[in-house]
């Protein structure tokens, strides 16, 4: 594809899948504008260009503007900029919004940005900070206005886990922990499944001993498209990668594979 120009805002340049408890997120997204559907893409980390493409496809737009929160990584640059470069290659008009600015350098509202989006991805980093960073600015009040509206939330490891109610995070000293997020989507969340050795079984520990609620696991290359709080459609960059429903019964933890699109890449 064609490289396109980017504009830097704000402080920087399948088919339904039935599951348990009915499990079967110009400017705004033109597609059911009068009942928009809310629409989440959850994925196990990284922003890989498949999964911002499929982001992409669900806002209806030709050339959608999608912006990108780092705020998990401190505004970090490394993630700014590799933010561009997977987007270098697609159909998309590309924006930033840090939240580390001041009023002299930004003159529009965090709202003003954000609600005039087609998508929002957000990035992987630390989740308590961000949680912490984002209700101190308001912010997951704008987000939670923005899925409302139809603008489609994506995101993968804290860029995912934000968007559930709890889930497992590495964010604190020594251990990996709970962390409570935003609440979209209405159960628990494991990024990284495949990936870091202590993920899953201490996922297992706490949904068995009822520290967390019962949900979703991501390997990292796969990804799970929510509209509405239910399943829509599950996507895997190859074979190998999965995404479950993770749950307790009798006692033993069940882990229900999800049918899967491989879109490769």
């Amino acid at each position: 594809m064609k490289r396109r120009s980017f504009i830097g805002v704000a402080g920087s340049a399948i088919g339904g899948v039935m599951l348990p408890k009915s499990l079967s997120a110009e400017r705004v997204p033109s597609v059911g504008a009068t009942d928009p559907k809310r629409k989440i893409v959850a994925y196990g980390a990284g922003y890989n260009p498949p999964f911002i493409r499929f982001v992409a496809s669900l806002t209806g737009k030709q050339v959608p503007r999608i912006c990108y929160l780092p705020t998990a990584s401190a505004d970090g640059s490394t993630g700014i900029i590799r933010w561009y470069e997977v987007c270098a290659e697609l159909d998309v008009r590309p924006f930033v919004q840090k939240m580390f600015i001041n009023s002299y350098e930004q003159k529009e509202s965090f709202e003003d940005v954000l609600l005039s989006m087609d998508a929002i991805v957000v990035g992987g980093g630390n989740t308590l900070n961000m949680m912490a960073i984002w209700k101190a600015q308001g912010v997951d009040i704008i987000l939670k206005t923005a899925w409302d509206k139809g603008i489609v939330l994506a995101g993968g490891s804290a860029g995912s886990l934000c968007w559930f109610e709890e889930g497992t995070t590495d964010s604190r000293p020594k251990a990996l922990s709970k962390v409570t997020c935003l609440g979209f989507i209405k159960a628990s969340h494991c990024p990284h499944y495949d990936a870091e050795e202590q993920r899953r079984p201490l996922y297992h520990k706490y949904i068995k001993e009822k520290v967390l609620k019962p949900g979703y696991a991501c390997d990292n290359k796969a990804a799970i498209y929510f509209e509405d709080n239910e399943v829509k459609q599950v996507l895997a960059l190859n074979e190998e990668s999965n995404a479950y429903y993770v749950y307790e019964k009798n006692g033993k933890i069940v882990e229900d594979k999800l049918p899967k699109q491989v879109l490769g890449g």
